[in-house]
């Protein structure tokens, strides 16, 4: 055993690779490492943009009441993509939760997720998380069902424009997409 761990064969590199392999398989260091290297997601410019269809899709509410998507036609939205379950999902949230915390009264969020109430409840009572959060009931629009990817998030403008589409873990919490909010809101 000794042979083993002698100065020759166990070096500095090794002990590195040996904690960032352990780092990024205990799942609460591998979802704050995700958090440090997530960025600002891109933004569509207006023209280039994207605009969803329909607003037709409803939504079974969990700890909301249940809605159908179009009574947030000409809003500012924000939809979201998650689980539990899903490392990236659960490294976005606490940015995902600053954000709902300065602009729920001006922007709709829609979280939305296929497992039950009481799976989330517990995620949320642990994480101290109060996100709108929805099971879906009829297909979401098209422009939502492009990927399988978890987390899949979109920003919406008034006039259903996609103005950001991201698939993984983003820093929805930063200046760039506060600016973006505060530029919609504004109009």
């Amino acid at each position: 055993m000794n042979k083993i761990f002698n100065k020759k064969n166990f070096s500095t590199s090794n002990i590195i690779f040996i904690v960032v392999a352990a780092l990024l398989l205990y799942p609460p260091s591998r979802e704050w490492f995700q958090r440090q290297i997530a960025f600002s997601p891109s933004v569509n410019e207006v023209a280039e943009a994207e605009k969803i269809a329909t607003y037709n899709w409803n939504l079974k509410g969990l700890n909301t009441d249940s809605v159908n998507f179009n009574s947030f036609k000409g809003k500012v939205v924000f939809v979201n993509f998650w689980a539990t379950w899903c490392p990236p999902c659960r490294a976005e949230m606490p940015m995902i939760q600053k954000l709902y915390n300065d602009y729920k009264d001006d922007v709709a969020f829609v979280f939305v997720t296929s497992e039950n109430w009481a799976t989330v409840e517990a995620f949320f009572k642990k994480n101290s998380y109060n996100l709108p959060t929805y099971n879906s009931v009829s297909s979401p629009p098209n422009k939502f069902t492009e990927t399988n990817s978890i987390p899949a998030s979109y920003l919406l403008d008034q006039k259903g424009n996609i103005l950001i589409s991201k698939t993984g873990a983003a820093d929805w919490n930063s200046e760039k997409v506060r600016n973006l909010l505060n530029d919609l809101i504004s109009k």
